[in-house]
């Protein structure tokens, strides 16, 4: 019987294939490791045979965040339930979106860096939206969630103290010790938050105080604040009953 190795020999150079293989290579190395020599030596052909499937390394970055995005479509289908009003459904669809970025943790530095939103990124917006609509909401309120919830939609927090990275590096104990006594002089209260709040290095981060408690908080507080504002808009009215995702 033929062995994976070898079946994954026998299949044909394709796009796909190209794009598989850099989500591997990111997931061993981030995003830094991604390069077209690098992608053409784990493929096991000359690196000129990419560009009859990628232009270069920006199409295949750009290929990736496509890759991305449809592991969080999966992710959702994956997680539907029956029931719960349009919180319920736009919670779960923002957790099933997280469970793809710490899986992933190179995607949201990539997502952050491309210089243009993809259109499949706009989708996963346009399904929220329409989910708060269809939930109740006006398109102000929309709007202002759109604003609001941000990048957590995709399942991930932008960090006000978060270092520079390539969307998955942790950072370093001492690294992070040095940089709480140059800050104790002039930040006090700062300082004295965050050396509260480090996390351990088995958290699920994504950042550096982006952990799964502070990602759902979050997510909670919002949510509730806009069912509130919808609530002022139509006079307390119910909400009508939502998909399930």
């Amino acid at each position: 019987m033929p062995t994976d190795a070898a079946a994954s020999a026998r299949e044909p150079l394709s796009r796909e294939r190209v794009i598989r293989a850099a989500a591997a290579l990111a997931d061993d190395e981030g995003l830094r490791g991604v390069t077209m020599r690098r992608l053409a030596t784990d493929l096991g052909v000359e690196a000129m045979s990419l560009y009859h499937h990628v232009r270069g390394k920006e199409d295949v970055l750009d290929g990736l965040v496509e890759f991305v995005v449809q592991e969080v479509r999966d992710e959702i289908d994956r997680s539907a339930a029956a029931g719960g009003d349009w919180r319920s459904a736009v919670r779960r669809r923002c957790l099933a979106a997280r469970t793809v970025m710490l899986r992933r943790p190179w995607a949201p530095g990539l997502i952050r860096g491309r210089s243009a939103v993809p259109p499949s990124v706009f989708g996963l917006f346009e399904d929220v939206l329409g989910l708060m609509v269809r939930g109740g909401c006006s398109y102000r309120l929309g709007h202002r969630a759109m604003h609001a919830l941000g990048s957590m939609i995709l399942g991930f927090t932008q960090e006000l103290f978060s270092p520079a990275d390539d969307g998955g590096a942790l950072v370093d104990p001492d690294e992070s010790e040095a940089a709480l006594e140059a800050m104790a002089a002039t930040l006090p209260y700062t300082t004295a938050m965050v050396a509260s709040e480090v996390h351990a290095a088995d958290d699920p981060m994504l950042g550096w105080c982006d952990s799964q408690t502070e990602f759902e908080f979050t997510l909670d507080l919002m949510l509730d604040g806009l069912e509130r504002a919808r609530l002022t808009e139509t006079g307390g009215a119910a909400a009508p009953g939502t998909p399930a995702q």
